[in-house]
């Protein structure tokens, strides 16, 4: 059967991906996207640039809307609520049908509740849209109060943001140093101690419950201690938004089960991005993926299946963050079995490698070195062996041994 027509539910980066990817291979038929937020737009800046007013609604649009009309991709403003496999049809809450051949579900995540008495409170701050963001921006000025529940990636992104506005922090988390797992114990103790030395609170320990009033929000730790806020943003990771999925009848676990060609488990329907996680042919399940990078590849991935033509080979995963003006990025896994290397720079360390059992490069990550990290994710996918020696040597450039 000729592929004439695809519907992609969800405008997020794996959405916007599928659509554009399906268009540079040469797809000429029908394309549809469908979000509630209309033209599709890139979140990390949420965090960073947009939070902090240096960048417009406008300007992290994923693209300009001139663009979605000449590639003839029709955006359709609106939310999914139900999925009708069998026809390939996507009915929408105002009971509009949009039937095409396949659908994509690239439906994301919601962010996280803390699972307490009060944690369900809407004055309760998150980060997962546009609209989060200018209701985070509202409560950041001078003398106000922000509790960050969460020090991961986007607790200390909004930490680092919230600064220039004069807003006191308290950074929560159970974890001392977090973010252990994805950049190693050495750069995890350095990128989480910039903060009090900037004048942000660190607390490790775990909320038990939150109450509000007129006065603002009080948070009771595990400790015994009372936080009082303005305002709480709670940034402890999502939850997969599979229930469009579920109610078809598709496979789940955490995540809409894929293949590694993004096929749900009906032909009709593919999944990708945060949402999707694979199911390998021998049953396995793979940890499902948050990441910027992972997202557009699913998405590749995704228009490559559809259209029938070889699937994608992507490296090993990439991540970036910034805080506090440094530059944050990892590739590949800092986890498992084997060994830490670590470079140091003015006293400090600036990169940690992460060596296998047998020697081999599994995972890197570095403050300001995304030259490095790039040297590494080939190392990595081409399996060279290095001399752990060299790795250490901040005077030998990583692209040489990566040749």
């Amino acid at each position: 059967m000729s592929l004439n027509s695809v519907t992609i539910v969800g405008g997020g980066l794996s959405g916007f991906t599928v659509a554009k990817e399906l268009r540079a291979r040469g797809f000429t038929g029908t394309l549809t996207i469908i979000d509630p937020a209309g033209v599709p737009y890139d979140r990390p800046p949420l965090s960073k640039d947009y939070l902090l007013g240096h960048r417009t609604a406008e300007e992290i649009q994923l693209s300009v809307a001139q663009w979605f009309h000449d590639q003839q991709i029709q955006i359709v403003t609106g939310t999914a609520a139900a999925l009708r496999p069998d026809d390939a049809a996507v009915v929408l809450n105002d009971g509009t049908e949009i039937v095409s051949d396949k659908v994509v579900l690239a439906t994301g995540g919601t962010a996280r509740r803390l699972p307490i008495p009060g944690g369900d409170l809407e004055s309760i701050l998150e980060l997962r849209t546009r609209e989060d963001a200018d209701r985070l921006r509202e409560v950041l000025r001078p003398g106000a109060r922000l509790a960050i529940v969460g020090a991961g990636l986007i607790g200390a992104e909004v930490a680092s943001s919230a600064l220039p506005f004069g807003t006191e922090v308290v950074l929560i988390d159970p974890v001392d140093p977090p973010l252990v797992p994805a950049v190693g114990h050495e750069l995890a103790r350095r990128l989480h101690d910039m903060h009090p030395e900037r004048g942000i609170r660190l607390v490790t320990g775990v909320p038990l419950s939150i109450t509000a009033d007129g006065a603002g929000h009080n948070l009771v730790m595990d400790s015994g201690e009372t936080i009082s806020a303005d305002a709480i943003l709670v940034g402890i990771g999502i939850v997969p938004q599979t229930a469009l999925a579920e109610a078809a009848d598709l496979d789940a676990d955490n995540g809409v089960l894929v293949d590694e060609g993004q096929r749900t488990s009906h032909p009709n329907v593919y999944a990708v991005g945060d949402s999707a996680r694979i199911r390998l042919a021998d049953g396995t399940l793979l940890r499902r993926a948050e990441h910027w990078e992972h997202a557009m590849n699913t998405g590749a991935t995704a228009a490559a299946a559809l259209l029938g033509h070889e699937l994608p080979r992507h490296g090993a995963g990439w991540f970036w963050s910034d805080r506090h003006g440094v530059h944050l990025e990892g590739v590949g896994s800092m986890t498992g079995e084997g060994t830490t290397i670590v470079r140091e720079k003015d006293g400090q360390p600036s990169v940690v490698f992460r060596l296998d059992p047998d020697g081999y490069l599994a995972g890197c990550a570095a403050v300001d070195g995304g030259l490095t990290v790039r040297a590494a994710r080939r190392i990595i996918d081409r399996r060279i062996l290095v001399d752990p020696e060299q790795l250490a040597d901040p005077g030998i450039d990583l692209k040489k041994l990566a040749r």
